[in-house]
C-alpha cells in the first residue's frame, strides 16, 4: 500500500511505540493490542500499513541494515579499509545483542522470519562483493548472497550465547571474525591486523551510541 501524507505521522508513531516495546518487553513479548494502545491508533490503520508485527520488523531491519554500514564507516574512518569497516560493522552488531537482552530478541528474530532474512541476504551480498571482490575475483554477486546465508548463520548462533566469565564479547568477536574472514578468503595478516584494530576499541561504548 502507497503511503499517503496523511498516514506517514501515523506509521512513524507506530515505529517509534514499537521500538520503544520492543526495547522493554522484547520482541515476542510484545503484542500488537500493546502497540496500538501505546501508539493510539487503530487496528484498520496498522493494518492498511504494517500488515502485522512481522511487516514492523522488517521496515525495522530494513532503516538498521541501511545505515549500519555507512555507521561502520565513520567509526572506522574515511579512508578505512573495506574490510576493516566490515568488521566494525559486525562487532558492532555481535556488541549490541550484550547490551540488552530484548535486543538480542529482536536481533535473533530478525535473522529467523523469512521475509527480514531474504533482505538481509540480498542487501549484504551487495556490501560483501563490494568487499570482498579482490579476494575472490572469480566470484559473483550470488556467490556472496550464498556465502551470507551461511555467515549469517554463524552470526545468529553467535548472537545467541550469551557471554559469560568463560566465553567473554571480546573472545566471542575474535571466533567470529576469524571464522567470517577466512570464509571471505582474507590473508592471515590481513585479518589479524583489522581485528586486532576492532578488539581495541571499546566496542560496548560505540554500540550503545549507535542503539541510542
Amino acid at each position: 500500500m502507497a503511503l499517503t501524507s496523511a498516514s506517514i505521522p501515523t506509521k512513524n508513531r507506530i515505529l517509534t511505540t514499537c521500538v520503544q516495546l520492543f526495547l522493554k518487553k522484547g520482541y515476542n513479548g510484545t503484542t500488537v493490542i500493546e502497540i496500538l494502545r501505546e501508539a493510539e491508533v487503530s487496528a484498520s490503520s496498522f493494518q492498511n500499513i504494517f500488515r502485522n508485527k512481522e511487516g514492523v520488523l522488517l521496515e525495522l531491519v530494513q532503516s538498521m541494515f541501511e545505515n549500519q554500514f555507512g555507521t561502520a564507516r565513520k567509526i572506522a574512518g574515511a579512508d578505512a579499509a573495506p574490510v576493516l569497516v566490515y568488521t566494525v560493522e559486525t562487532a558492532i552488531q555481535m556488541a549490541l545483542t550484550e547490551l540488552n537482552e530484548n535486543l538480542r530478541d529482536i536481533y535473533l528474530e530478525a535473522y529467523t522470519q523469512p521475509q527480514c532474512t531474504e533482505y538481509i541476504f540480498q542487501h549484504t551480498a551487495a556490501e560483501l562483493k563490494g568487499i570482498f571482490g579482490p579476494y575472490l575475483p572469480e566470484a559473483g554477486e550470488s556467490d556472496f548472497y550464498e556465502l551470507e546465508i551461511g555467515s549469517a548463520g554463524i552470526m545468529r548462533a553467535y548472537m545467541a550465547k550469551r557471554c559469560d566469565v568463560y566465553f567473554p564479547l571480546e573472545r566471542k568477536l575474535e571466533r567470529f571474525l576469524t571464522l567470517s574472514l577466512r570464509v571471505f578468503c582474507v590473508p592471515q595478516e590481513e585479518r589479524e591486523k583489522v581485528i586486532a584494530w576492532v578488539l581495541g576499541l571499546d566496542i560496548c561504548t560505540v554500540a550503545n551510541g549507535v542503539m541510542q
